[in-house]
């Protein structure tokens, strides 16, 4: 029995208990087990009770009937926030229905622990770390907080950060210039995502949905990260009454230890900071204001050195040895205020007005000179020159030059409304979006790899020598030069129902809704268009009454991207205002089966998807730069199978094993169908954690991710078709090992010196265990010989060590 209080682990049941006139009830009774509180004045309760065990929680207060919170299933660290409402009649919640990793949801969005979130290493540490874990979500760059979601691009993905829609910036085109996500994990209470099917509340977007819930504090709390790549701070505060609460958090990281990794040396100066604020304050029971701020900067300063990049074949081996003059100098400013206030106009209908304001500052300014040589390596293993280049094949060099700005405001006025009547949810929403666009593009690249400057291979400058005289003017080999002035309005809106009955004893629930989206782009020198779609979605749930607790879904949906800026925008930098929303049609099923083994609790997930693209507007992806075609000439499809089963595998502990499949292609003018950028076909992530038994505040975390190669591009104007390779296979491992100085488990008297401390731990990182070479893109070299160009493979980062220590208090 003392083992077991020694080891269990615990969860938190926190909230408001209200009366039928929506006040707050005082002294109420809160029961679960040997554990029991009671709400303060303002109705405000935290309960700890046992993780990854069943338990039942009552709450009585005199006058009022009992409210019973039955099966509920917590995992170790979870908070689930339960608001009840004391009648004098009779209420039972009965058979809540909550999965090992928090609340089962019938409409396909899955819950993942923020504790596990701010605890399991990566490269960039995060909620996108985790989601990078799941099955159908891909990212080959550990430096990339973006992701695709079955076999859509970074720009196919919504997020929501308590119901406020946020931005990425537009410009950045390599993952180590991204520096932060918008999301701080140390501000997270819940995070709910959906890879596919969902419902007609959130928007109009064709891969998935990130809805991110920051918290809503009621205790005094502070909490601060230091590693070798930054650091990192959060404060949480409640006024006594409880009418004001605020969450308040401040980052900074530094990229370099990555980058210094890498086979490119250089000079590296970044700075990436954020700061970021969430406030509630509590006007009366029935009103209260949410406030979102957001201030992001990244400094991003480069100067390349050299590089060599071994590859080919044992056989023959090449090398590619470049030498750089010339830095590049990137900076993204970013700026979000968010405004929300909730009515509650009575116990059954709630609503809400949501107003946000988003800006960005983004410059790009560079000038590179790259000299490099192409050839074969040395591999006499007793030679003097071993390793190094011999038979150059090509000599050649290269300047990319940038000028490039962005002025981006976006404004959104939305309202949103819920009523429940019986079993049934009404849910109803409209908003306006205005979005202006000031984008100046300058772009060249002169190539000199073959004794003399590359032309575009276009039909102006072909050359006839010495047939014919050739005169024509010296042009960069790729170049774009385009200033645009564009502003969109939208008008959106949605309407749904969702309802639970009974049938044959078994729980059926179904949500059935239709969003539709009017807009219009105009602009200097852009002739204004207007166009407007309807999408309907519908999820179905079906809960038998077997002693398996096993849940079948399905939903179904017609799903429109209306395009955004970066998608009207073609290579030449022109906007074509007359391109259309890209649609899919999705259809998902899934079951979800929550069992215990080995005496503790489960879940395995399994879906099949299969989506249907029509008006496919296609893109190429280099590195995270999506560039678009800006037109509407393909059709495409997406299908595939996902199987993901977690549980505590070790007694207190989450974790989880996934796998993937996934086959997309894309037919453009209707050639046939080849891969389309993100046709990611098998995929495995592992998420593991575990402690020393005799040691059981030491603790181990692992993720392993696994990802078959995705086509590697082509040359610039190169045809896709020809192009078909693939990269090599993508494979990482990141460990992360700490020992647990003070936690919810461990208590000090008053003169120890951890007694300030809500926790405290030490520990190490080690990023890409196994030193595995990944790459990202090709760099595309021309041979003098052969006038072949040879795709020389752009590797990420190596094995690196990073220290951290987390603390709270």
């Amino acid at each position: 029995m003392c083992q077991f209080h020694c080891l269990a682990q615990t969860a938190v049941i926190t909230g408001i208990v209200l009366d039928a006139q929506q006040q707050p009830l005082s002294d109420v009774n809160i029961s679960a087990g040997q554990y029991g509180t009671s709400t303060d004045k303002n109705g405000f309760y935290v309960l700890q009770i046992v993780a990854d065990t069943e338990t039942g929680i009552v709450f009585s207060h005199l006058g009022h009937k009992d409210v019973l919170l039955e099966n509920l299933i917590l995992t170790t660290n979870e908070t689930y926030l339960f608001n009840p409402v004391l009648k004098t009649d009779a209420i039972q919640v009965a058979e809540v229905t909550v999965s090992p990793n928090g609340e089962k949801r019938v409409n396909g969005i899955r819950s993942i622990s923020p504790e596990s979130i701010r605890k399991i290493p990566g490269a960039n540490a995060g909620v996108e770390n985790i989601l990078k874990l799941l099955p159908g979500v891909s990212s080959n760059n550990e430096l990339s907080t973006q992701y695709s979601v079955r076999g859509g691009n970074y720009d196919e993905n919504l997020i929501y950060v308590n119901e406020i829609e946020v931005y990425r910036p537009f410009l950045i085109r390599s993952a180590q210039q991204e520096g932060l996500s918008f999301v701080n994990s140390n501000l997270v209470q819940d995070v709910k995502f959906s890879p596919g099917g969902f419902q007609a509340k959130y928007g109009d977007k064709l891969s998935s949905v990130l809805d991110i819930t920051y918290k809503t504090p009621t205790t005094f709390s502070a909490r601060a990260d230091f590693s070798f790549l930054g650091a990192s701070a959060s404060l949480e505060t409640s006024s006594k009454n409880k009418k004001l609460s605020s969450i308040s958090g401040i980052r900074y990281r530094n990229n370099a230890l990555f980058v210094n990794s890498q086979q490119t040396q250089s000079n590296f100066n970044p700075s990436f900071t954020d700061v970021q604020s969430y406030i509630t304050y509590r006007f009366s029971n029935k009103f209260n204001l949410n406030f979102l701020g957001n201030l992001s900067v990244n400094n991003y300063k480069n100067e390349p050195l050299n590089r060599q990049t071994n590859f080919g074949t044992i056989n023959n081996p090449r090398a590619l040895l470049v030498f750089y003059d010339g830095r590049e100098n990137n900076r993204y400013g970013t700026a979000l205020g968010a405004l929300k206030g909730n009515y509650y106009l009575d116990d059954n209908t709630t609503l809400k007005l949501i107003s946000s304001i988003y800006h960005t500052t983004e410059e790009e300014y560079s000038d590179v000179i790259a000299s490099y040589e192409l050839g074969e390596i040395d591999s006499n293993l007793g030679g003097e020159t071993l390793g190094n280049v011999i038979n150059s094949r090509g000599i050649g060099s290269q300047f990319n030059r940038t000028r490039n700005d962005l002025d981006a405001l976006i404004f959104n006025l939305q309202h949103k409304g819920i009523h429940q009547k019986n079993n049934t949810i009404y849910e109803w929403g409209v908003k306006y979006t205005h979005e202006d666009i000031r984008d100046q593009l300058q772009e060249s690249e002169f190539i000199d790899s073959a004794g003399f400057s590359v032309r575009p291979p276009r039909p102006e400058f072909i050359n006839n020598q010495p047939e014919e005289p050739f005169n024509a003017p010296l042009v960069p080999f790729t170049g774009i030069n385009a200033t645009n002035f564009v502003k969109t309005n939208r008008f959106s809106g949605f309407l749904q129902m969702g309802t639970q009955t009974q049938w044959n004893n078994g729980d059926i629930y179904y949500n059935l809704g239709i969003r539709t989206h009017y807009w219009t782009v105009s602009g200097t020198a852009i002739k204004k268009v207007s166009q407007m779609v309807v999408s309907p979605r519908a999820q179905f749930a079906i809960k038998p009454n077997w002693k398996k607790d096993m849940l079948f879904r399905a939903s179904a949906g017609l799903y429109h991207q209306p395009p955004f800026y970066r998608e009207l925008r073609d290579s030449t930098g022109t906007v074509r205002p007359n391109v259309k929303a890209q649609k899919s049609i999705h259809v998902v099923i899934g079951n979800e089966y929550s069992f215990l083994l080995w005496e503790r609790p489960f879940t395995l997930i399994s879906e099949l998807y299969y989506k249907n693209l029509r008006q496919v507007n296609p893109y190429t992806l280099e590195d995270v730069r999506i560039r678009y075609a800006a037109n509407n000439t393909a059709k495409a499809y997406a299908y595939g199978a996902e199987l993901r089963m977690h549980g505590a595998f070790v007694p207190g502990t989450e974790s989880w094993i996934s796998i993937g499949f996934l086959k997309t292609e894309e037919n453009r003018d209707n050639r046939g169908y080849i891969s389309r950028p993100t046709d990611q076909r098998l995929k495995l992530g592992i998420l593991f954690q575990d402690y020393v038994p005799t040691i059981p505040d030491l603790k181990m975390y692992m993720n392993l991710v696994y990802n078959t190669g995705v086509p590697g591009g082509s040359p610039s104007y190169a045809d896709p078709y020809i192009f078909q390779n693939r990269l090599r296979d993508y494979k990482r491992a990141d460990l992360g090992i700490s020992y647990i100085f003070a936690g919810k488990d461990k208590t000090f008297g008053s003169d120890h010196w951890l007694r300030s401390f809500k926790a405290l731990s030490l520990g190490f990182e080690v990023f890409n265990l196994f030193n595995n070479q990944n790459s990202i893109t090709n760099t595309w070299v021309r041979d003098v010989d052969s006038k072949n160009e040879f795709a020389v493979p752009n590797f990420l980062t190596s094995r690196v060590l990073n220290l951290r220590l987390q603390m709270r208090l």
